[in-house]
């Protein structure tokens, strides 16, 4: 006699997370293709182009290890302020060097804080969310 395994699915799982965890709004952006300004004669920074505004996460972690030169000089994309992003799998994939805004979130000490995308976000054949590495970009506190 055989019985079927009980237990969550992958899509399940993928659904809480969602729910419980991707709670805050975050805005994937790159900047836009430069525009021509006749009364100056140069070009200004264009719209930026949105890939993604929605549901996600962002928590401090650990990220890639530090990468030496022959040299001995630190890697270029070395960060002291890791994070990792985590977005539903239908969320599009980041570029390296887009910027992560997040636009709504309970902590509102981290409201418009943002971050640079260092790489293509992970994939796993268990995965349930997207998960991208991070770089706080420089932030200053006004009193």
């Amino acid at each position: 006699m055989t019985t079927e395994a009980e237990g969550l699915t992958l899509g399940a799982v993928s659904d809480l997370v969602e729910r419980k965890i991707l709670t805050d709004i975050v805005r994937i952006f790159r900047p836009g293709e430069p525009v021509f300004n006749e009364e100056t004669g140069m070009y200004d920074p264009g719209p930026d182009v949105v890939i993604y505004n929605g549901p996600g996460a962002i928590f401090p972690d650990s990220g890639p290890g530090i990468v030496l030169h022959l040299e001995g000089q630190a890697h270029v994309d070395d960060s002291a302020s890791q994070y990792k992003l985590h977005t539903p799998l239908s969320a599009p994939l980041a570029s390296r060097g887009d910027t992560v805004e997040l636009t709504k979130a309970a902590d509102l000490a981290a409201l418009g804080r943002t971050w640079r995308v260092l790489d293509l976000g992970q994939t796993s054949t268990l995965a349930v969310v997207r998960t991208t590495f991070l770089d706080q970009n420089t932030q200053a506190v006004t009193p």
